[in-house]
């Protein structure tokens, strides 16, 4: 079915939601440039563009976090002055951010209470919490601590604490990134009843699929301007990727196998607790990354990714020092900085506070790891004409927007920041990567650019881990995917044996670990 004949937009009624000429300049950036959008009742309007292409700014805009330079936003045909997210919710409008704002220690329903603007939306709350859950497939238990809740229960509070406020327009600000794929059609089948009841949604993803397989419109933003809305019935992938970048759709991922090799960085057996009220303690994990292959690990968040990856950087010593193996040498109680001399390069999933430093500037980031490996210093000093001449390598090779390697971290948008760190440990030249979430909303271009940047360095023969909750982007781009789940990791499954429905009847919970190791055995 396609979206037009799912649901038909009010075309004869005052649009929902009507932004006209928004103009936001900040020092040195022009993010908002003359932009206008309509969302019409009954529609469900895709907002696309490039990292760093303005849409952030628009929604922060709509949402009385930002105030604009110029332009104007109409609710049903009336002026809306929208100077704080309170006034926006009191207009009709709700926001579901990618990145969540619960409190785990809370319940559902005190989280949600904390969100409603006036005492009378307390009254009957956990009651209310289940009617809204009933109505549009979003059950969730109103006493339930949220930090024993998963990622894609977490987001169902998100949308009910907005639902309760009745909204007429809803934004989405990359919803489906962190969801298996039977939580994704769950989410659609909600945001399909909400369109049905004359709301109406803007969707911000960089999954083009799934923009064809939900929207109505899309509206792309280029350089902080409209380029362009056209029917996404009529549009393909690739007419909407040439609308956001300026050329065809890049290729992603890998079109040939790699060659394994000699395991390069092993976990044997790991079992350790967590060190957090709210984290997943591993249990028996076992792992082998092998040179020139890319190993994928699929999991939702919660399920002890985070444990895995301190354990791996050496973030966190694990037990025994033969817990952890790089290049056949022990590691588990290993520092940071000395698995990176045996040949560890590492991404973070948190580019900031993390993945680089925010106020240091680009060159002073890229010799934070890569003086390990490269001979970036003499006699304990800094050699500053290496360490630029190594930051401006990595701009220049993997082509980071920036006006120099005197730019500081946290100016660069999110996706020029991944190219940055992602091309900092790749030009270290590490026997084996571990990048958690390489591409988490992430531009196709640069999507395209850090995969090739990842299968090049598995065919120079190093290993390569990547975590991530993208099945699409697992499938793509690994040779082999493991399945990471309650702690424990099932065996590698080979990428021709691997379906998106498969994986994620793992990752929920629903095909027990053991009957992957099991068929592993018997091969």
């Amino acid at each position: 079915m396609t979206p037009a004949a799912a649901a038909a937009p009010l075309a004869d009624a005052a649009p929902r939601l009507r932004v006209t000429g928004v103009r936001k300049q900040y020092p040195g950036c022009l993010a908002n440039d003359d932009v206008s959008l309509t969302v019409q009742p009954g529609e469900i309007l895709a907002l696309l563009g490039e990292n760093g292409a303005g849409k952030s700014t628009l929604v922060k805009v709509i949402y009385g976090l930002v105030t604009p330079d110029a332009g104007t936003i109409e609710i049903d045909g009336t002026p809306a002055t929208l100077a704080s997210p309170a006034a926006a919710r009191a207009a009709g409008i709700g926001v579901v951010f990618q990145h969540f704002s619960l409190f785990h220690s809370m319940t559902v329903a005190e989280n949600i209470a904390l969100g409603l603007d006036t005492p009378e939306g307390r009254r009957d709350l956990p009651a209310r919490i289940r009617a809204i859950g009933e109505r549009y497939g979003l059950a969730v238990d109103p006493d339930r601590v949220v930090g024993e809740l998963s990622v894609g229960e977490q987001q169902r509070v998100e949308i009910v604490r907005v639902l309760l406020q009745d909204p007429k327009v809803l934004i989405f600000d990359e919803p489906t990134s962190v969801l298996t794929p039977q939580a994704i059609a769950g989410l659609f089948d909600t945001l399909r009843r909400l369109r049905a009841e004359g709301r109406a949604i803007v969707f911000i993803s960089h999954k083009l699929e799934e923009i064809r397989a939900l929207c109505d419109r899309a509206t792309v933003l280029r350089g902080g301007r409209v380029v362009g809305t056209v029917p996404v019935a009529g549009a393909s992938v690739n007419d909407l990727a040439r609308m956001m970048i300026g050329q065809d759709m890049p290729p992603m991922g890998s079109d040939h196998a790699g060659r394994a090799g000699p395991v390069r960085l092993s976990v044997h057996a790991l079992r350790l607790p967590s060190d957090t009220p709210h984290g997943t303690a591993l249990d028996g994990l076992t792992l082998e990354a092998r040179g020139g292959e890319i190993l994928g690990i699929a999991g939702v968040a919660g399920n002890g990714q985070e444990e895995l990856l301190a354990v791996l950087s050496g973030e966190r010593p694990s037990p025994e020092a033969d817990d952890v193996r790089i290049d056949g040498q022990a590691a588990g109680r290993l520092p940071p900085g000395a698995r990176r001399k045996l040949g560890l390069g590492f991404v973070p999933g948190e580019r900031l506070g993390r993945g680089a430093v925010p106020p240091m500037n680009l060159a002073e980031n890229g010799f934070l790891t890569a003086h390990w490996r490269l001979p970036l210093t003499s006699r304990g000093f800094i050699r500053a004409r290496d360490r630029a001449a190594f930051a401006d390598r990595v701009i220049g090779a993997f082509k980071v927007a920036t006006r120099s390697r005197a730019t500081a971290a946290q100016a660069l948008s999110g996706g020029n920041l991944q190219r940055f760190i992602v091309g900092r440990e790749i030009l270290s030249e590490p026997s084996a990567l571990v990048v958690a979430y390489p591409t988490w909303g992430v531009d196709v271009a640069a999507v395209a650019a850090i995969h090739a940047a990842l299968v090049d360095l598995r065919d120079r023969g190093a290993a390569v881990v990547v975590l991530s909750e993208d099945l699409d982007e697992l499938l793509s781009l690994s040779d082999r995917v493991a399945v990471l789940y309650a702690g424990r990791l099932s065996a590698p499954i080979p990428r021709a044996d691997c379906t998106p429905e498969r994986l994620g009847l793992l990752m929920s919970g629903a095909t027990p670990l053991d009957a992957v190791t099991e068929a592993a055995h018997a091969a």
